[in-house]
């Protein structure tokens, strides 16, 4: 374990002792966002993406233990450990590295090699590759003459060639299973090597891009290596590993000394084992591992942008309209309520085929007029555009004021037709479930966005592609930290909220609810502990994310844990409050510098880190973290493509952040591409340093294919 922790240390740059806490930690069952917020005096005030990046490699670097440790059994089972193999296991970094020490052990199937094994040519292999006699010195026979003293019609060896070609697809073997050549031609691969990709077809495809295609396996991108795996597996394109310029033979032979007897035969097994075995296998495990880089590259730039996604700020207490667009079967119209709460429904026709304009800005005007609306949310989805001119058209006329805002309807459906919808909207039809849910995106994007699964929520890409189970674990992380950095209302949240919150189960959070039914809102935080299957530990993770803002006791009102209400009310009383000033502490700094922090800590039994976290949600109780973003663009207008020039100075909110630049909504349905060489005026080598999803941004319209719908978008402040 020590050996663990000192990695974790220095892989993360965190000192030892805090890495150790951390570990100790999570074995003692505790969340990721319960340690973060809740321990920092144990790790060292590490942020929570810190901590899950830590146990995410304590994971791998624990199976990595366990499987040196299956190695060496399985060797010693064997009756082949040596000192030296004993070692270079246990030191081994990689699994890749463990596993190539384990291949000379590995059960094969029956390959040539093992053939010849059974034919008794392994002396003669031996003798071969040495070329040295019994007395240890260079041989003077030919090979053919050794060769000779192992036919053996009884074992199906019947000539000198038989003999030579058993013992050559011996040494071939061994070639191919020396750890430390396979570590030496895998480095030569992955320096020098590149990735080659040609086209299957002649047809036009997404994939024309890679039709010719060749780069380096050092310069590859993760988009580039997905994109040409999916159409290598549609059968469109043809994807190879070169190896590059260097000498594979000469690698193999290294160690083979000048004056080999056998030299030529040796070359000549060397090239057939690079051809037939190792580069295969190598060829393989590259691509392997370019994919998993790859599809690791594509989940963490998703999860970097699900975090802002969710954590945009909502637009609070107001009445909106959600908007859900379609041709055909009308427009349907969801009226909330600043809580959420619908208070009418409604279909409108405003769209082709039935073109129904007037007829339905009075149905519009009557339920704006009715309920007081103040925004409105409109999908996406299909015709969208068209919709959003209604609106737009419907504004200009309407007398109060009003704005719209275009949502993002990715997953919308599936929530509309998920258990979760029907059991929340039973007596609604899947696309009056969207227009709720785009109206609630609006006011409160997180609250109602932990209602679908985050793969659905259309912030990446090929994230069908990656491993599904890596994927979830990575953006549930993601969901999960954004819940409790925001807190939830205890009597307010719905159980897919709830079940968001550190230490609850989705058992509970029904449980949770049940109770709320059964005997009302919750008055403490402590009534928590009767809800049936909530313990003293699911007590202890969840309690400091969850509000009661009707309890008597103002801290529990606040991100502030009951573990620390003694320490909190001993902050107060120090520096000259009471808990009725809670939410009014103008002082509090000033008074807490006069004491001296360190002196406060300890007058109130805490680490410093824990006082100040205290002291700000004390003078901010149940503090929105969200309230500090730039609020979101609502517009009263809206623009065409058509409308856009080069040279246009636009403001825009960023929409989704690739491996090659950003999408940036500009307002006119279909967003522009700020490529990476245009995200700014100095080299930019990864866009996620420069924005995230949510961004306000200003950009300038550099091209537009009006055919293509593409839009090119500079931030360069030379192009404004």
């Amino acid at each position: 374990m020590d050996k663990i922790i000192e990695t974790l240390s220095k892989e993360l740059n965190v000192r030892p002792e805090h890495a150790g806490a951390v570990v100790s930690l999570l074995d003692e069952g505790n969340t990721v966002p319960f340690i973060a917020r809740y321990r920092k005096e144990q790790h060292g005030t590490m942020d929570d993406q810190t901590i899950r990046t830590l146990a995410d490699r304590l994971q791998y670097l624990r199976g990595l233990e366990q499987r040196k440790n299956e190695v060496i059994a399985a060797v010693t089972a064997l009756e082949k450990l040596t000192p030296e193999l004993e070692s270079a296991v246990m030191n081994a970094a990689t699994m890749a590295e463990v596993e190539d020490l384990y291949r000379p052990y590995r059960p094969k199937r029956r390959t040539r090699a093992g053939i010849a094994r059974e034919k008794g040519l392994e002396p003669l292999a031996k003798l071969l590759f040495t070329g040295l006699d019994d007395d240890g010195k260079i041989t003077k026979e030919s090979a053919k003459s050794l060769a000779g003293g192992y036919i053996d019609p009884e074992k199906d060896v019947n000539t000198i060639e038989e003999a030579l070609q058993g013992a050559k697809d011996i040494i071939a073997e061994d070639l191919s299973d020396d750890a430390e050549i396979r570590k030496k031609l895998r480095e030569r691969i992955q320096q020098g090597g590149a990735l080659k990709s040609s086209a299957n077809t002649e047809e036009d495809t997404v994939y024309r891009l890679y039709y010719d295609f060749q780069e380096s396996l050092k310069k590859l991108q993760s988009h580039q290596i997905l994109a040409m795996d999916r159409g290598e597996r549609e059968g469109v394109l043809k994807v190879s590993v070169l190896p590059g310029e260097f000498g594979p033979v000469q690698v193999m032979l290294q160690k083979v000394y000048s004056r080999h007897p056998f030299m030529e035969l040796l070359r000549e097994v060397a090239e057939d084992a690079w051809d037939r075995l190792i580069f295969p296998s190598l060829e393989r495990e590259v691509r392997k591992e370019l994919t998993e880089r790859a599809a690791e590259q594509a989940i963490h730039t998703f999860a970097l942008n699900l975090r802002p996604l969710l954590m945009q700020p909502p637009v609070k207490s107001k009445v909106t309209l959600g908007f859900d667009p379609a041709y055909r079967t009308g427009c349907k119209l969801a009226v909330v309520d600043g809580t959420g709460k619908v208070l009418e429904t409604a279909v409108i026709y405003p769209t082709k085929p039935h073109n129904q304009t007037e007829k339905s800005k009075a149905v519009l005007k009557k339920l704006c007029d009715k309920h007081k609306v103040e925004c409105i949310a409109i999908g996406n989805g299909t015709a969208s555009r068209e919709s959003e001119i209604f609106i737009s058209e419907f504004i200009k006329e309407y007398p109060s004021n009003l704005s719209y805002m275009v949502v993002s309807e990715a997953g919308a459906s599936v929530y509309s037709a998920s258990k979760l919808g029907a059991e929340e909207f039973p007596d609604f039809d899947v696309s009056l479930r969207s227009a709720v849910s785009i109206a609630r995106r609006l006011q409160d994007p997180l609250a109602e966005l932990v209602k679908i699964d985050p793969k659905a929520i259309g912030v990446g890409q090929y994230q069908h592609d990656m491993p599904q189970a890596r994927l979830s674990e990575t953006l549930d992380g993601v969901v999960e930290d954004c819940v409790n950095a925001v807190g939830v209302d205890l009597n307010t949240a719905s159980p897919s909220l709830l079940r968001r919150v550190a230490g609850i189960t989705p058992t509970v959070a029904k449980n949770v609810t049940v109770y709320r039914e059964e005997n009302g809102s919750f008055k403490t935080r402590r009534e928590l502990l009767k809800v049936p299957k909530l313990g003293p530990k699911a007590f202890e993770q969840c309690a400091g994310f969850l509000r009661v803002p009707e309890s008597r006791q103002v801290l529990d009102r606040t991100a502030v844990h009951p573990e620390s209400y003694k320490a909190a009310e001993k902050l107060l009383e120090i520096c000259g409050y009471t808990l009725k000033d809670v939410g009014s502490l103008f002082e509090l700094d000033k008074r807490l510098k006069e004491l001296g922090t360190d002196k406060a800590a300890e007058a109130c039994g805490v680490g410093v880190p824990t006082l100040r976290d205290i002291a700000a949600e004390l003078q901010k109780p149940g503090r929105d973290p969200r309230d500090q973003l730039p609020p979101p663009i609502l517009r009263t207008d809206v623009m065409d493509i058509a409308d856009l020039k080069p040279g246009m100075k636009l403001t825009g909110t960023v929409r989704n952040v690739v491996d090659f630049g950003a999408f940036v909504d500009i307002g006119v349905h279909q967003d522009g591409l700020v490529h990476i060489s245009q995200l700014s005026d100095r080299f930019v080598r990864d866009p996620s340093l420069v924005v995230k999803v949510g961004d306000i941004v200003e950009v300038t319209v550099l091209e537009v294919d009006e055919r293509k719908k593409r839009i090119s978008l500079s931030m360069k402040k030379q192009a404004q």
